[in-house]
């Protein structure tokens, strides 16, 4: 899956959630719909998106299989 596709499903994820909770428990969590809104915005009109920064980081890198950098799963 691209990272374009990534930021999609977690933008959605995170707008129907907090819609979500602004029904069942407090309206406030509005806020936080607005907050996902105005930085889909603002990466459309910088070209600059944290969340794709964050994915980079935390990307799989050289085929490792876990966090550790896949050291740890090798054989000697």
């Amino acid at each position: 899956m691209s990272i374009e596709h990534k930021i999609r499903l977690i933008a959605g994820s995170f707008i129907l959630i907090s819609l979500a909770l602004a029904v069942w428990v407090n309206r406030n969590f509005l806020w936080f719909t607005a907050f996902v809104g105005a930085n889909l915005l603002q990466s459309a009109i910088t070209k600059w998106c944290l969340m794709e920064e964050i994915l980079k980081k935390f990307e799989k890198k050289d085929g490792a299989s876990c966090c550790c950098g896949g050291e740890a799963t090798k054989q000697p």
